[in-house]
């Protein structure tokens, strides 16, 4: 066997160790930053403000508040369809939070493959 083969590269044990190191520490904070933005609060309104929604980053609608001027007996589809819009928005707030909080963590590296 020729000199040096089967021993390994010296030094890189240590890398290895740091690379291990970085990514444990980059998993910790994913799952820190994960537990945060599940908790925090997304509001969204619609229809000029007479219907507004809040989410949380569970995607659970927290709370509803509608304007008594939206309330139309004559016109319920209309409230209706505000309602939903409410919510999608704030639903799309959250997940572009999320998106962007996870980019800026990982330095916009794609980990969807990796599990986290």
């Amino acid at each position: 066997m020729a000199k040096g083969y089967g021993r390994g590269m010296p030094g890189m044990g240590g890398m290895n160790m740091n690379m291990i190191k970085q990514a444990q520490k980059m998993q910790q904070d994913m799952l820190r930053m994960q537990q945060e933005l599940q908790e925090k609060e997304y509001q969204a309104a619609s229809g000029g403000g007479v219907v507004s929604a809040t989410v949380n980053g569970r995607h659970e609608l927290k709370s509803l508040v509608i304007d008594p001027e939206a309330v139309d007996p004559e016109d319920v589809e209309m409230l209706q369809d505000m309602i939903v819009a409410a919510v999608n928005e704030a639903m799309r707030a959250a997940d572009a939070d999320a998106a962007n909080t996870m980019q800026s963590l990982t330095g916009g590296l794609n980990l969807g493959g990796l599990g986290l």
